[in-house]
């Protein structure tokens, strides 16, 4: 129990605040309450769920990974579901934060792609059903920028007309990731003087970031606001079907691949809700509703056939067969406790 808790607790002031919260930890007949990334859910899969069941969907969002962890771990409760990244999803497992739904065992688990069957981060499909993955790399508006594009280079250590021009995402995994991919060393990476070499490439980006932060990621580029920014694919086909000019970059060096994944928290107010919007997630015409808004890949056989042309056929959806993917893995609490020093100094 948090320290906070056992201050409410004495004070009497835990109940009020149980009672005031918007979803409280009681099952809501016929009522869903989902907690996703901010912009990340369709709605039109969401109408099309609520027609077919019956059950009223409701959205709460968050920035980042780490957001949303140190939200559930704290005790937050009242979500049936949750989409988290593939690299946190042993970390709310260890942390017993999670429940096991026997997701191997529902209906249409027979859709996955057999390769997403056993996924690293969930070896026996206990816990999640995959939401959709893409990559992680960085688009640029080449009608302003006209550097070279093939590198990661161009965005870790930017020309001088870049100076105050880049977005990088807030949340310290995701930038650390592909920092270590352009650097050439291993992720989870604990070696001190790899951990040094990587603290001076962010520091010396700094100059150069007008914002970290992985909401707006599309409205800044848009509108001009960034030139060149760290982002995902499926956010830079949002921006490229805005602004023709703005491209998404398969660097030679590779890209960071990710997945995220449905889930349900422990103490879920209604288990039997969060156990049909799993299964109902891996239909292909359903999910095929949430690649269309988004503009990611999904682990369902045959739903790409239901996706609209500028979608299932552009280059962000579409990455090279020869493009190096790496899917950042889970680290451990060393690596972890490296990674928020070098970001709290980064960010002060």
């Amino acid at each position: 129990m948090t320290k906070l808790k056992k201050m409410l607790l004495s004070t009497g002031l835990l109940a009020s605040l149980t009672c005031a919260m918007p979803h409280a930890a009681f099952a809501d007949a016929g009522v869903l309450h989902i907690y996703n990334w901010t912009d990340y859910t369709s709605d039109e899969m969401i109408k099309k769920f609520e027609a077919e069941t019956g059950i009223k969907v409701t959205i709460d969002t968050y920035d980042s990974n780490e957001t949303a962890l140190a939200k559930i771990s704290s005790g937050a409760s009242g979500y049936d579901v949750m989409i988290i990244s593939n690299d946190f999803v042993p970390i709310f497992v260890n942390q017993g934060l999670l429940q096991d739904v026997g997701v191997a065992s529902m209906p249409n688990f027979k859709n996955l792609a057999p390769k997403w069957q056993k996924r690293p981060w969930d070896v026996d499909a206990k816990y999640s059903v995959p939401w959709v993955w893409g990559t992680t790399s960085y688009s640029v508006d080449t009608a302003i920028y006209k550097g070279p594009t093939d590198s990661l280079k161009a965005l870790f250590e930017p020309s001088d007309d870049l100076k105050g021009k880049i977005g990088m995402f807030g949340s310290p995994s995701e930038v650390m990731s592909l920092a270590l991919l352009y650097m050439g060393k291993e992720q989870c990476n604990t070696n001190p003087a790899d951990l040094k070499q990587l603290d001076a490439l962010l520091q010396a980006q700094k100059p150069f970031v007008k914002v970290y932060n992985s909401d707006g990621t599309t409205e800044r580029q848009v509108s001009g606001e960034t030139v060149m920014h760290e982002q995902w694919s499926g956010k830079a086909l949002a921006a490229r079907q805005q602004k023709s000019t703005i491209k998404y970059v398969f660097p030679k060096e590779g890209a960071i691949g990710w997945m995220d994944n449905v889930a349900v928290p422990k103490g879920a107010p209604d288990l039997e809700n969060a156990k049909k919007f799993l299964n109902f997630l891996m239909d292909p015409e359903n999910i095929a509703l949430q690649q269309k808004s988004t503009g990611y890949q999904s682990a369902v056989t045959g739903s790409n056939k239901f996706l609209p042309p500028d979608v299932g056929n552009s280059p962000e959806f579409n990455p090279p067969a020869d493009l190096k993917i790496v899917f950042a893995p889970s680290c451990p609490e060393k690596a972890t406790r490296a990674y928020d020093r070098i970001w709290t100094d980064l960010r002060q």
